[in-house]
């Protein structure tokens, strides 16, 4: 998908700001204001002609800046969305769309906190030249691309006049995912349902026979019991339900040792919930401060590409996002750091309502990390309620249990799968 936003500077002065006074140009000023008052009230004629002689540069400068080059700008970014780690490539074209030839320029291009200067040579009427640029995204953020900027000096540098050319554009750098194969393997398939104990009078589970009540469907009627008891008899169903999985990101910013690690936890759940989305189940994705589209993959990334941690509030406020959003649902992936307490998480943990199948993910950048985290020294430290360590098959990594809770730790996005699959087994 490609964004353009195309931006002209106009007769009218869109997007130019008014001349400003350089600090040379505001001393200048000063001293001509200065000698002017004091010239002309004394009558000293000295300082008049020193006033003149300060005044004209000033004259000479803003009619200089008034000016105005017909410039067409456009910025274009081939993909306004990209992962992190990969570059962003984008071109700006500038014309002149005048009949003059318009003089060489410098333009100033921003892309998120840097600055790019674009040389501009002469250009002929209707001649055009662009340039390529490329924005480096290590890390998942909202950039912001543009606007192209001019600043139009006279000589001596007493006022400049800056112009803006093009509006500002957004390039989301998404997180880093990998693909869960595995994860779909270990949730009951949407066609089958997960078993209640409400009983229906229609669906896919056969549960039992009973006797025909006014208003029940005749296409349940069990003909072969009804021809050798008598009575009309009618299937009973066990009520079945789809899988709904919501993804819980702790987002406070005291629960994470590293950045790093923060990252890896945003990785993981947006890895969570793109899977969830592909197996056309349905999602409900939040962290603390925030609820994430789940409309759609592209929404669903942008959000998470916007998530920050904040220390604004506490756990207790996932708390009660879990309990008011988790009716219903089938299974929760709650996403934690190496600093999340099992206190804290079994304060989570006891406001499922039944029947949820309830997994945490512990993201630690390395082992060193995690232990001096777990330092910290609260009783309930979830690396030491560990009691399941899983090994067999192949599968390396570990499992905790607390509770109702499943916790498994993953130290790099790469070891997600098989931390799953130690839990969907």
């Amino acid at each position: 998908m490609r964004g353009r936003h195309v931006g002209t500077a106009s007769r009218s002065g869109e997007g130019a700001r008014l001349g400003a006074l350089s600090p040379l140009g505001r001393a200048v000023l000063v001293m001509a204001t200065l000698c002017w008052i004091i010239g002309l009230t004394l009558h000293v004629t000295e300082l008049n002609v020193i006033a003149l002689v300060l005044t004209v540069p000033l004259v000479v400068a803003t009619v200089f800046v008034q000016g105005t080059a017909g410039y067409a700008v456009t910025v274009e970014l081939r993909s306004q969305r990209v992962v992190a780690g990969a570059r962003a490539f984008g071109r700006v074209a500038i014309a002149n769309p005048t009949g003059r030839p318009l003089l060489p320029t410098c333009l100033d291009l921003a892309a998120g906190p840097a600055t790019a200067q674009l040389l501009v040579p002469r250009l002929a009427p209707a001649e055009m030249c662009e340039e390529w640029f490329a924005v480096p995204t290590k890390r998942r953020t909202v950039l912001r691309v543009g606007p192209v900027r001019s600043a139009r000096e006279d000589p001596l540098s007493l006022m400049s006049r800056q112009i803006t050319w093009t509006k500002t554009q957004e390039l989301y750098v998404h997180p880093r995912t990998v693909g869960l194969d595995e994860f779909a393997g270990g949730f009951v398939h949407d066609l089958e349902g997960t078993p209640s104990s409400t009983l229906s009078s229609s669906d896919l589970s056969f549960h039992a026979l009973r006797d025909h009540a006014p208003g029940d469907d005749r296409r349940h009627v069990h003909w072969r019991t009804t021809a050798r008891t008598g009575k009309l008899m009618v299937r009973q169903f066990e009520e079945t339900r789809r899988t709904r999985v919501m993804v819980a990101l702790d987002n406070l910013v005291g629960h994470y040792a590293l950045d790093e690690e923060f990252e890896l936890a945003v990785s993981v759940a947006a890895s969570v919930s793109l899977q969830t989305l592909r197996e056309d189940k349905e999602l409900r994705a939040f962290s603390v401060d925030a609820c994430q589209r789940t409309g759609n993959r592209r929404d669903l990334m942008d959000d998470y590409a916007n998530v920050a941690s904040t220390s604004e509030l506490c756990f207790r406020d996932l708390g009660q996002k879990v309990a008011e959003l988790a009716v219903g649902a089938s299974t929760m992936m709650i996403v934690i750091g190496s600093r999340t307490t099992a206190g804290e998480l079994s304060s989570v943990a006891t406001r499922l309502p039944a029947g949820v199948r309830a997994v945490a993910i512990r993201c630690s950048v390395s082992a060193a990390d995690a232990g001096d985290a777990g330092e910290a020294g609260e009783a309930g430290d979830i690396r030491e309620v560990r009691s399941v360590v899983a090994e067999a098959g192949g599968i390396g990594g570990s499992r905790s249990v607390l509770g109702r809770l499943e916790v498994v730790s993953v130290g790099s996005l790469e070891e997600l799968s098989r931390a799953l699959q130690m839990v969907t087994r």
